[in-house]
């Protein structure tokens, strides 16, 4: 499954209820795979990047280019870039 930036900003706000809450990765309702592979690609993208921030604590754990996360939070501003 691919998706776009603006699916995976969609099922973040979801599952946190709001902008700059950090929730488990696997609350996002994804496929590891397709997690770790969408992830991997936003992380790779500066002007996406600085948006998103990755936490590691209790919890399933996922390789975000090869370090292991367990949490994700996105900034409201990402929404300058959808």
């Amino acid at each position: 499954m691919d998706l776009t930036m603006k699916e995976i900003v969609e099922r973040y706000k979801n599952a946190a209820g709001a902008y700059g809450k950090a929730v488990p990765l696997g609350a996002l309702g994804i496929s590891r795979e397709d997690t770790e592979r969408a992830f991997d690609i936003l992380d790779e993208d500066y002007h996406i990047s600085r948006y998103v921030h990755f936490a590691k604590a209790a919890g399933a754990s996922y390789s975000i280019n090869g370090f292991p996360q367990t949490h994700v939070s996105i900034d409201r501003e990402i929404e300058e870039i959808l």
